[in-house]
């Protein structure tokens, strides 16, 4: 009997890959591996091969150089790993990987027959996108710049091995270099719709100490971590004015106090510290409640009691938790930057508002709690646009099988696939 063998290498796997490996490690005849980092989640029905990597002692290494360093160190792991693997007799046929962490780079010499379609989610300029969008936190000189530019040297070399690369927006396709687009498809990730279905809220919402009654205006902002990259600073400089105008009006805020982009604030401990001691007295701290990192299904169930859910970021990677609260219709306040404008249509599936401006983020969520049957829908809008665009079934598999056919995938194995269409 025919196996496919197929790879996935994300230092975090499964990622941006758990739908997409979750699906194809169901089909018979598939067998599905992951390449990751030793500390990485892993996945139920997937095999895994971890690996440990040392960061220390880059202090010989030209700062300019550091980044790619670190990347060819974790490649020589990868390397390792899937050395490994070959040696047992995985041989893949098809391979994805995300190129961010130098991953990609020995895949080509180890597996030279397979597919490869390399996961294209960000490339880094020196202006235009995040970095120098927000003048206040962000101060780049030409070798601060140069090192930005740098941080493409990985991914520029896993696009050039790739067969086809994936995008999960337009936007994000868009700023690679125009070189590079015809090899782009955009392909979401996707989301299973028909667990993000909305539902009637009933009885109290309560997380911990916090709990709230029904009858509670709930305004929630989700990031993985608060910090600027997220407009995190800008929707606390809006809070102050909401709970004053709204005295029913309650703010979850989920997220950690780490760094995932950008850096830590220089004379706190993160980010929440510093924007609670900037708004001092003028916030109502019982009314305001950081719910720390929540599991997926309390944080599921927050966004079911959402009255109006505020989603802020830079022109960076847009985030699934945005797709998730419109396909769960919560009323979506975002910023007009572009990778919010591809999704939202300003007064038809959610509202937008100009990522510098607290007070006018304010005014729209005061008048989302108002009159909250205004925006119903907007709110039934939103659900059909992600389901419409971003379901994983009748979206982003399909895209997937037919670029596989596409790319050449030989047909004893292609039928495996095929037949799961």
């Amino acid at each position: 009997m025919t196996q496919l063998d197929i790879l996935f290498v994300h230092n975090n796997y499964p990622a941006q890959f758990r739908n997409l490996a979750q699906r194809m490690a169901g089909i018979p005849g598939v067998r599905v591996v992951g390449i990751g980092a030793d500390t990485a989640p892993g996945l139920a029905g997937t095999e895994f091969e971890g690996y440990a990597i040392n960061g220390k002692n880059l202090g010989h290494v030209h700062p300019f150089a550091r980044r790619f360093e670190l990347e060819s160190r974790r490649a020589e792991q990868v390397m390792y790993a899937a050395g490994i693997l070959k040696m047992r007799g995985y041989i893949p046929r098809l391979i994805y990987v995300h190129p961010g962490w130098g991953e990609a780079l020995p895949l080509r010499v180890l597996f030279p027959d397979a597919i490869i379609c390399c996961y294209a989610e960000f490339y880094y300029a020196p202006s235009g996108t995040d970095v120098g969008f927000d003048r206040e936190f962000q101060q780049f000189g030409v070798d601060g710049e140069a090192r930005v530019v740098m941080r493409n040297a990985a991914t520029l070399l896993a696009l050039a091995d790739a067969d086809f690369a994936i995008a999960p927006t337009a936007w994000q396709r868009s700023v690679f270099p125009r070189e590079f687009r015809s090899k782009i498809h955009v392909v979401h990730d996707g989301l299973d719709c028909s667990k993000l279905a909305p539902k009637t809220p009933t009885g109290n919402l309560r997380f911990g100490h916090v709990t709230l009654g029904p009858d509670a205006e709930i305004v929630t902002f989700v990031a993985r971590n608060l910090e600027p990259y997220r407009g995190f600073h800008i929707f606390m400089r809006s809070l102050p004015a909401i709970l004053r105008a709204r005295p029913n009006a309650h703010v979850c805020i989920a997220g950690g106090d780490k760094v995932s982009y950008g850096n830590a604030p220089t004379h706190h401990p993160h980010w929440r510290a510093a924007m609670l001691e900037e708004l001092g007295d003028t916030l109502d701290r019982n009314r305001v409640h950081f719910l720390g990192s929540l599991p997926y299904d309390d944080y599921l169930a927050l966004l079911t009691h959402s009255r109006a859910h505020v989603y802020l970021t830079y022109p960076f990677v847009l985030s699934w938790s945005m797709l998730e609260a419109m396909a769960m219709e919560c009323l979506i306040i975002g910023s007009d930057t572009a990778p919010v404008q591809e999704v939202i249509r300003n007064g038809k599936n959610g509202l937008l508002v100009p990522f510098f401006d607290p007070h006018a983020l304010a005014e729209v969520v005061i008048g989302a709690l108002e009159k909250p049957q205004r925006y119903k829908r907007h709110r039934q809008e939103a659900r059909k646009t992600v389901v419409s665009h971003y379901n994983f079934d009748t979206t982003s598999w399909p895209k997937h099988l037919q670029m596989i056919e596409d790319y050449g995938l030989p047909d004893r194995m292609l039928d495996i696939l095929i037949a799961n269409r």
